[in-house]
């Protein structure tokens, strides 16, 4: 259910609706809009007194929320969902470019592709410290010591970084490292680490399952959000389907059905949904073309020597180069880079 406020409710107000829907043994979520605020009540409905909610001067009405997915709905929060990351907003007018290499290799390599990403005008610095890898011989990252990397990073260039978080266990150390934490493609259906991470303050960003439906991709959402932090930034990465020539299929058609259906940013990964770096470019522009808040691209400094994932990877001239070309396509959209 969600209670729609009256104009102008003052704070006590929601708190006074916020503490009744609690009494009734639901959980409230608060949106505040720019004309309206509204609670979502999240739980056992049958335990709603809709007539008692009615009854309270600040109620203006009682409606069910009819998709599954509650609180990420465009239902509970009709105006799109702005995430603020430092000085960066990711759902704005401006799109995002989270840029880095896949693995955190060295001190040399993070610092000098940061430099790059940053000169060629990426927001965020992107790399991975803990690899989930398909074979288990394969380097599996470098774990804290690349957090500490990743941070020495940020220090020197001032971007704030995204990095992922594999276990539960890891989400505390992560989330001392990360300015956002990001749940990979085959965690994003591990609902007790969606619940770990909804319980942190920090921005995260869920990456679509391999094969993940609409409605799956966003109850994985639901699961965060359902802990209190609606700070979430949804990737589409690419779906395995039959094709061959590239590693994944990149779902564009996805992007324009999640921007009707839900009030959360979007972007897009096409370096994970080809899988080759020579396609990464006219894949870039047509995400813009299709909605996309913003996009995570892989760049390192020499891909042919990158532990993981080179064949996707752009080097920094091929990713300045990319940057210059997607700001027509943006500007063509009513957006800027």
């Amino acid at each position: 259910m969600i209670i729609v406020l009256k104009a102008k409710a003052t704070d006590k107000e929601i708190k006074e609706v916020a503490d009744k829907i609690e009494r009734m043994g639901l959980k409230p979520h608060v949106s505040k809009g720019v004309e309206r605020t509204i609670i979502g009540a999240i739980g056992d409905e049958s335990l709603l007194k809709e007539d008692q909610l009615k009854a309270m001067p600040i109620v203006e009405k009682v409606m069910p929320i009819m998709k599954p997915y509650k609180l990420v709905s465009r239902e509970f929060k009709n105006e799109g969902t702005v995430i603020k990351i430092g000085n960066t907003k990711i759902g704005s007018k401006e799109i995002i470019v989270m840029a880095g290499p896949c693995a955190v290799e060295s001190e040399e390599q993070m610092i000098s592709v940061a430099k790059a990403a940053k000169k060629a005008g990426a927001k965020l610095l992107r790399g991975g410290a803990f690899k989930p890898r398909t074979s288990p011989y394969s380097f599996q990252g470098m774990g804290e010591e690349g957090l500490q990397l990743l941070a020495k990073a940020r220090k020197v260039t001032g971007l704030p970084i995204v990095t992922e978080v594999m276990t539960i266990e890891d989400v505390p150390l992560v989330a001392d490292y990360a300015d956002v934490l990001q749940i990979g493609t085959r965690n994003a259906q591990n609902y007790n680490l969606l619940r770990a991470v909804g319980k942190i303050n920090k921005p995260v960003l869920l990456k679509r399952g391999l094969a993940s439906t609409l409605k799956e991709f966003l109850m994985a959402a639901e699961y965060i959000m359902s802990e209190g932090n609606h700070k979430v930034i949804l990737c589409e990465r690419g779906i395995r389907t039959f094709c061959t020539y590239t590693r994944n299929t990149l779902d564009l058609n996805i992007i324009p059905v999640l921007k009707k259906e839900t009030h959360l940013p979007v972007i897009v990964d096409p370096s994970h949904g080809t899988g080759r770096y020579d396609i990464v470019n006219p894949m870039s522009k047509a995400s813009i073309a299709a909605g996309a808040d913003g996009l995570m691209i892989e760049v390192h400094p020499n891909p042919q020597e990158a532990t993981s994932d080179g064949d996707q990877s752009l080097n920094p001239v091929q990713f300045a180069k990319l940057m210059r070309e997607l700001k027509p396509v943006a500007k063509a959209v009513g957006r800027k880079l």
